[in-house]
């Protein structure tokens, strides 16, 4: 197993199959920075289900038994039933997932678990119809996505987590209406501060709700105990109803930075890997797959990179952020 320059394991790849997406979230992909004239990455341009599988293969040679499927929305790349069977052969990834904004999952969700994935989070930023329309800034019924939320759990990928970007000023009232709406349902809330990832956001620290603040406002309707992690280097922060009503979950990488447990590495649709979700230059791996590169070529280059790795962007934030030209989260995936 690889290890970074500062004792972090590689142990899971977030690979983003396309850079495009049907919504507009503000903190994601911003109207006014993805308009009809944006210019989304050409085909021949974007790996091909074998590339990505290849790479898959070399990232489980590493020890890496988690893939987690992103975008842009992966739901909207063609035929992804068939890239999740060829990396469920894969000989040593154990667990595979995939991040969507759950507006056609209904209709792929039994294809999808036919085809091995284990489990499915949706992004869900507002349960009340119109403030759903408005965070995802995007003409589309949020019923939709609970009927897709419905059809994943018939099919067995689960558990189902929901993802919820709070962003003061847009959806703080939602979060008693999302924790309240899945009590109960087997199904895990985590509720995610309002980060700087990327460049066309506008973030601003005054925007953020805090995990503490989103705790303390469930906690007085449903009050909660502190739950131990699952595993070394989880992200999320877990709290369970006292009341036996189930699991939330914080997210807190403005507030109380994890990055001393990051490891995560992301492939970008086009083919280069990224060590931080912040991140500001990536490595191409296409080039070299495409040039005829060996196996063995293809993973000293990710060693290399992976062994070098120093990021913790995150805990240094205050110093580094202003004006840094970060890679857009659309591109490489949550």
């Amino acid at each position: 197993m690889l290890s970074d320059t500062l004792g972090r394991p590689l142990r899971d790849v977030r690979v983003s199959v396309t850079d495009r997406c049907n919504f507009r979230c503000t903190y994601c992909m911003p109207r006014d920075a993805y308009g009809r004239d944006h210019a989304f990455l050409p085909r021949e341009e974007i790996l091909t289900f074998e590339e990505i599988e290849r790479l898959v293969r070399i990232f489980a040679g590493f020890g890496v038994e988690k893939v987690r499927l992103t975008g842009g929305e992966p739901l909207l790349r063609h035929g992804l039933d068939s890239l999740v069977a060829m990396i469920a052969d894969v000989e040593g990834i154990e667990d595979m997932a995939l991040t969507t904004n759950g507006s056609t999952l209904a209709r792929h969700a039994v294809a999808l678990a036919e085809a091995g994935l284990d489990r499915v989070t949706v992004s869900l930023d507002a349960i009340d119809d119109a403030q759903f329309r408005a965070a995802a800034d995007v003409d589309f019924p949020v019923a939709r996505v609970l009927e897709g939320i419905d059809a994943a759990n018939d099919a067995g990928l689960t558990p189902i987590k929901i993802n919820a970007v709070v962003r003061k000023g847009l959806n703080e009232e939602s979060i008693l209406d999302i924790a309240g709406a899945f009590r109960g349902t087997g199904h895990i809330v985590r509720f995610i501060e309002y980060m700087d990832v990327g460049s066309l956001n506008g973030w601003q620290m005054a925007d953020v709700i805090t995990a503490d603040e989103i705790l303390a406002t469930i906690g007085t309707e449903w009050p909660l105990e502190r739950v131990e992690e699952n595993y070394p280097g989880e992200v999320v922060n877990r709290w369970r109803y006292r009341d036996g009503g189930g699991e939330v979950g914080v997210i807190a990488s403005v507030s109380k930075p994890f990055c001393g447990e990051c490891t995560r590495l992301r492939l970008s649709a086009d083919g280069s890997i990224y060590t931080c979700l912040f991140g500001v230059n990536g490595t191409d791996l296409r080039g070299p797959l495409r040039a005829g590169g060996t196996d063995a070529e293809i993973a000293a280059l990710i060693a290399g990179v992976w062994e070098s790795r120093s990021d913790r962007y995150s805990e240094e934030r205050t110093g580094v952020s202003i004006g840094l030209p970060k890679v857009e989260m659309s591109y490489i995936g949550g």
